[in-house]
């Protein structure tokens, strides 16, 4: 039989540990990436979210000076779940960034104003008050909802400054 020479028990462990320590290095620069992607996913989201806040807030401006003046058209509208027509883009523009998109909605929705013990009708409004409520589309992702309280006050109403509380309650001017 022929000698063989004798065999070093340690051979391959340096590239064992070397195969441990690549996939740990590896695994942890997978970890840290995915963090870095969720953070910036995250930072997105928020600026988005932000922006469709102020999205539904000039929606609101936008919408107040047409839902003021137009008083005999809120009852058939209260009970929509989707944009009146006397609302759409023809009578105030929907497109804040000029881009040819409308970025919000408008519904209107009646306040709780009948008198107990009648039933709350949300198809009639009883006190020239309605919450306007406007919904920002442009940023599908972080879909964000303003609504706002006006009230109807009649153009040209008379005013006496004489009367109990002067024009507009700024006191009385009888002396």
């Amino acid at each position: 039989m022929k000698n063989r020479p004798a065999r070093d028990r340690q051979r391959g462990s340096a590239m064992l540990v070397t195969m441990v320590l690549v996939t740990s290095l590896l695994a942890g620069a997978v970890v840290l990436v995915g963090m870095q992607l969720a953070s910036g996913r995250s930072t997105e989201l928020t600026r988005s979210g932000i922006s469709a806040l102020y999205c539904a807030e000039a929606g609101l401006t936008a919408a107040r000076p047409t839902i003021s003046t137009s008083y005999s058209l809120w009852d058939a509208s209260l009970l929509s779940t989707t944009q009146p027509s006397w609302l759409s883009s023809s009578a105030f523009s929907h497109d804040l960034d000029g881009d040819g998109v409308a970025d919000f909605e408008i519904t209107i929705r009646d306040n709780d104003d009948e008198v107990a013990p009648a039933a709350n009708n949300l198809a009639q409004d009883l006190d020239l008050k309605i919450f306007i409520v406007s919904t920002c589309i442009k940023y599908p992702d972080t879909p964000k909802q303003v609504t706002e309280l006006i009230e109807y006050t009649a153009a040209g109403a008379a005013c006496y400054d004489t009367q109990a509380g002067g024009c507009n309650g700024r006191g009385n001017s009888n002396k």
